[in-house]
């Protein structure tokens, strides 16, 4: 079985203030820290790296110098992150049976996590890494809480993803383009397919704020 992870790392990092994926983290770019584990994964086919056109002849130079025998496709992205991983899934190897897409911005990903969600597949649709909700839950209307849920229900999606790729394909044929999904799991789940959780680690956490990029820092150190 053939698995093609797919990193967007297109993103502009409109909340962080600059594209993260890029920024030094003790002294490599983070998008590279978030590709080790697959670059390791004897499960990972081929990665395929999504990236603006300004950046592509940089991070294909960097990404070749620790590819060794892993293939590796760079690839541009699109306006919004679910059209650069779009990109990245029609460029991936046509022979590919699964895609497996994580954040560039999660640098803490393991190759246990990456096995558990490929490996989940033999039996379901696609399989999501996430952790269950610790903390109450409270829906609200412009700030005005309406309900409170049930924690016990909740888990916080993180990456990788994984779908089986024809079935990922045809979710993105069914969808609407005017639509803004956060993750593909949202339309696969729209097709009615099948997708399981996998517990996660709550250190794969995704850098979003500078908070969360002194506390990568600290951890590198």
């Amino acid at each position: 079985m053939k698995v093609s992870a797919i990193i967007p790392a297109a993103g502009h990092g409109n909340r962080f203030g600059e594209a993260k994926q890029f920024k030094l983290l003790a002294g490599t770019p983070l998008f590279i820290h978030s590709i080790k584990a697959f670059l390791n994964s004897s499960k990972i086919h081929e990665i395929v790296v999504v990236v603006p056109k300004d950046k592509k002849d940089s991070i294909h130079k960097a990404i070749m110098s620790i590819s060794g025998d892993k293939k590796i496709t760079i690839t541009l992205g699109g306006e919004r992150r679910q059209d650069s991983v779009k990109n990245g899934v029609l460029v991936s190897d046509t022979t590919s049976d699964l895609i497996c897409i994580h954040d560039a911005a999660r640098p803490f990903i393991t190759e246990t996590l990456i096995d558990d969600s490929i490996n989940s597949c033999e039996y379901f649709d696609g399989a999501v890494i996430a952790i269950p909700s610790v903390d109450t839950v409270k829906y609200s209307e412009n700030n005005i809480i309406m309900k409170t849920i049930d924690r016990n229900s909740i888990w916080l999606a993180q990456t990788p993803q994984v779908f089986w790729k024809d079935k990922l394909l045809k979710a993105y044929d069914n969808m609407d383009e005017s639509i803004v999904i956060t993750d593909e799991a949202s339309i696969m789940e729209k097709m009615g397919y099948k997708i399981c959780l996998i517990p996660g680690d709550i250190k794969n956490n995704k850098i979003t704020t500078f908070e969360d990029w002194k506390y990568a820092e600290s951890r590198l150190k």
